[in-house]
C-alpha cells in the first residue's frame, strides 16, 4: 500500500464550482483503474487535494508517468508536489459511504524511535468510519493518518469528498 496526495491551492476568488464540475465529469475515469485501492476527490476552502491509496507501485507509476491521468492535472494546474507515504496500516470501517475526510500529518521528534511510533499508532473502528490509512515517509519521518467518514466528524479542516473511486478497495493491504 502506498498513500499519495497532492494539494492544489487555488486563488481565494476561484470559483470552486469549476472543480466540482471537473470531478462530476471526469471523476469516474479512475473507477476501474488497475492497482488503485481508492481515490478520494477532496476539496476544502480553496483547495483541491485528491488522496489515493495504491495497491501497486505499477498502478501509481501508470497514473503519474505513463498517461494514466496525471497529465490532466499537469495541463490544468502545473506540476504539484506529490506527497507519498509507504503504508503501514489500513482499516476498513463499517460505514458504506465516504463523504468526508480528515488528514493528520505528524513529524516524528528526532529522538523518536519509528518502530515504536508505528507500533503505538493503532487504527481503530469508530462509528461512521468508512476506512483509515496510516503511512510513514522515511525521508521526512512524517506520519500521515487519513480517515474517511460517512458523516462530518465535527472538527475543523475537514475535506468534502466529491467522488470516491474504489476499484480495488477490498484488496488493500498494508506493510
Amino acid at each position: 500500500m502506498i498513500a499519495m496526495q497532492y494539494e492544489i491551492t487555488l486563488p481565494t476568488d476561484y470559483d470552486m464550482e469549476i472543480i466540482r464540475e471537473r470531478v462530476r465529469t471526469r471523476g469516474h475515469a479512475l473507477d476501474d483503474f488497475k492497482g488503485l485501492g481508492f481515490k478520494a476527490y477532496l476539496v476544502r476552502d480553496t483547495q483541491y487535494a485528491p488522496f489515493y491509496v495504491w495497491n501497486t507501485t505499477a498502478g501509481m507509476a501508470e497514473f503519474l508517468y505513463r498517461g494514466g491521468g496525471f497529465q490532466n492535472i499537469l495541463a490544468s494546474f502545473g506540476r504539484p508536489t506529490v506527497l507519498h507515504w509507504p503504508g503501514v496500516a489500513f482499516l476498513r470501517g463499517d460505514a458504506t459511504k465516504a463523504n468526508y475526510a480528515t488528514r493528520q500529518i505528524t513529524r516524528l521528534a528526532p529522538e523518536a524511535n519509528p518502530i515504536e511510533v508505528v507500533q503505538e499508532a493503532e487504527l481503530e473502528k469508530k462509528p461512521g468510519l468508512h476506512s483509515a490509512a496510516l503511512g510513514v515517509d522515511p525521508r521526512t519521518w512524517e506520519v500521515v493518518r487519513f480517515e474517511l467518514w460517512e458523516e462530518h466528524p465535527g472538527e475543523e479542516g475537514v475535506y468534502e469528498v466529491l467522488h470516491f473511486s474504489e476499484p480495488e478497495l477490498e484488496n488493500i493491504t498494508a506493510g
